[in-house]
């Protein structure tokens, strides 16, 4: 990060600047009410324990001086508000005054409260949406090196406890010295010196809190690592259950998921340990220091030597007062560490940049007019040193289909993920009508193809919805005419829910081979140019797949398929059939030619149909 980590969490929050603002001019009067109601309750406490021909002769000593101390001015404009001609009268004039002035103290702490609220959800929304859209603007590969679940702990848990450090931070940070700074003043006004004597509180504190605060992000940082890995193992159990159930491993995944919460656990002890123990501590230090202000500060009282028993009754009360706000200061900095290591996790995602991402100069293809080629193409993914494609040379002509085939391994669908560029190629390179396919947008190059993948895809929405997918304003007939030529009508119409079945997570509510057909309806119904089907029929029946074979043959005109297959019977009507052998083409020819040549496509061939 270029960036200090504490300045990119403040440039988070001072985003929402409108809100901050007037939550600080809220917080500022809230400190300043704050501060009267304690001086006013001082003067409440004095005026019952004092005799009020007393309070009212010194009244008159203090109009009658010429120059007065700040001290004395605060205790003149004080009397000069509440003194009355009777007692009682005084005392409810002191008494209705203290109740408006707390509540009107407490409105704008309301004020401040709900402002800085309305920050936090905006920060936490404004976070997720920019985590969630830079993680769809990353490559593929990406996505292969990390974990679902560690990924969704960080947009749901690292960005909710990073908006609760950052807000509650700033809030304390803002108000909190405030409230000292006006307290220490009113404790400077009434004794300078047994204000400096207070001040010592400071330094100690402040050292406490840095050495425990280091130890918290230490251990912050090890918590989001830990939840993160509760986060996945959930995920990963409840997508694949249907095994854990057949193989019998509940015990064994139960066990597991102990295992975790219990290290989780001994970490937040270890962390609520020593987070839970910076506040006690402080206020202990204060208190402390208080007794001892009583006692010196007393010892001036009754030997009358400085304060009058007025003032140190006033320097004793905002004394405690400053220590609440030094007490919540201390857990600031707790917070702070513990938002600091989310934020790391946060950022991080976020300051990774796209591998796959538009040329400067990259053109929006409207149209496929001619051929794809592969000229030279190598590959190997970033995190292995062995090449999967090595020295790849073909061409897939406009309007043809071209087979890919081998055996697992072979590198037949990285060479479906060159085209669509979910990686872009190692060496050489590959083109569309002649353009490098680098320089040709994304959302362009994949709307000219339509996909079915190997692994079928469908979202928890109704079958409509999943036929329809990324495609606006598209009619009922036209859904319709997707599914007839993908053989899904009759099961769709089958259903109790018809066009409005919600299919599931993964689709789990339908058939291997009902999932697969709407998977190629909805590939067909984005109508592209280019059809790319990586092992398209393999969940199909015989049925299924020779009327699927039969629907793709009839859209062959104006259009290139792409067939990826281990089961030879859905390619051998194949314009060009293209053997792969350990990221090698071995053989290249049609159905015939290939039988003919007696090599890998016939072994393959004669494995698959010997009987």
């Amino acid at each position: 990060m270029k960036e200090s980590l504490y300045k990119r969490m403040f440039k988070l929050i001072v985003q929402h600047w409108p809100y901050l603002l007037l939550s600080t001019v809220a917080a500022l009067i809230y400190v300043a009410l704050n501060s009267a109601s304690i001086w006013l309750t001082a003067s409440l406490i004095n005026n019952i324990l004092m005799d009020f021909d007393k309070l009212i002769s010194d009244q008159a000593r203090l109009a009658g001086q010429e120059i007065l101390s700040l001290n004395e001015k605060l205790k003149f404009w004080t009397n000069g508000f509440i003194l009355r001609d009777t007692p009682q009268e005084t005392l409810k004039v002191l008494c209705l005054s203290i109740v408006a002035i707390f509540l009107t103290k407490n409105i704008f702490l309301y004020l401040k409260n709900i402002l800085m609220a309305l920050v936090q959800f905006q920060l936490i929304t404004d976070l997720r949406n920019r985590l969630y859209e830079h993680f769809n603007s990353l490559s593929l590969s990406y996505f292969n090196q990390k974990k679902s679940g560690e990924l969704t702990s960080i947009i749901i848990n690292d960005v909710a406890n990073l908006q609760r450090s950052i807000s509650t931070t700033f809030n304390k940070l803002l108000i909190e010295p405030i409230n000292i700074l006006v307290f220490t003043i009113l404790l400077f006004v009434i004794s300078w010196k047994l204000t400096l004597i207070t001040l010592f509180i400071i330094p100690i504190s402040g050292f406490t809190i840095i050495i425990i605060g280091k130890s918290i992000r230490r251990k912050s940082k090890r918590t989001a690592v830990k939840i993160a890995g509760i986060t996945n193992i959930i995920t990963e159990t409840l997508s694949s259950i249907r095994i854990v159930k057949a193989y019998v491993m509940e015990k064994y995944e139960i066990s597991r998921f102990k295992a975790e919460t219990k290290n989780f656990y001994k970490l937040l002890l270890r962390r609520a340990k020593l987070s839970l123990v910076a506040s006690p501590l402080t206020e202990s230090i204060g208190v402390l220091m208080g007794v001892a202000m009583l006692w010196i500060g007393g010892l001036e009282v009754i030997n009358g030597q400085g304060l009058s028993s007025e003032d140190f009754l006033r320097f004793i009360l905002i004394m405690f007062a400053v220590l609440e706000p030094l007490r919540k200061l201390s857990k600031v900095n707790v917070e702070l560490q513990s938002g600091a290591a989310s934020a790391e996790r946060v950022f991080n995602i976020l300051d990774t940049p796209p591998i796959i991402f538009d040329s400067k100069n990259a053109i929006n293809k409207i149209n496929f007019e001619n051929k794809i080629k592969f000229d030279n193409v190598s590959f190997k993914y970033r995190e292995s040193n062995e090449s999967v494609l090595k020295n790849i040379n073909f061409e897939i002509e406009k309007g043809s289909i071209v087979a890919l085939v081998g055996p697992s391994g072979a590198g037949k669908s990285t060479v479906a993920d060159l085209i669509l560029r979910f990686y872009d190629v190692t060496d050489g390179n590959i083109t569309m009508d002649g353009i490098d396919i680098r320089n040709i947008t994304l959302g362009s190059l994949r709307n000219l193809m339509g996909t079915v993948t190997q692994e079928t895809i469908l979202f928890n929405d109704t079958i409509h919805a999943n036929i329809a997918y990324g495609l606006k304003d598209v009619s009922v007939e036209e859904i319709r005419n997707a599914a007839i030529a993908a053989n899904a009508l009759d099961f769709i119409e089958e259903l109790p829910e018809k066009w409005n079945t919600v299919v599931g997570e993964k689709g789990v509510m339908l058939s291997g081979g009902q999932r697969q057909r709407i998977a190629i309806a909805r590939a067909l119904q984005k109508n592209p140019p280019i059809l790319i089907l990586d092992e398209a029929t393999s969940a199909l029946d015989t049925k299924s797949e020779r009327a699927v074979q039969l629907a793709i043959e009839k859209l062959m005109k104006d259009r290139t398929v792409i067939v990826i297959a281990h089961r030879l019977s859905t390619i051998q009507n194949a314009n060009k059939i293209i053997v792969l052998d350990s990221g090698k083409i071995c053989e290249v020819g049609t159905h015939e030619e290939l039988l003919k040549l007696g090599g890998h496509y016939k072994t393959f061939y004669n494995n698959q149909f010997r009987k």
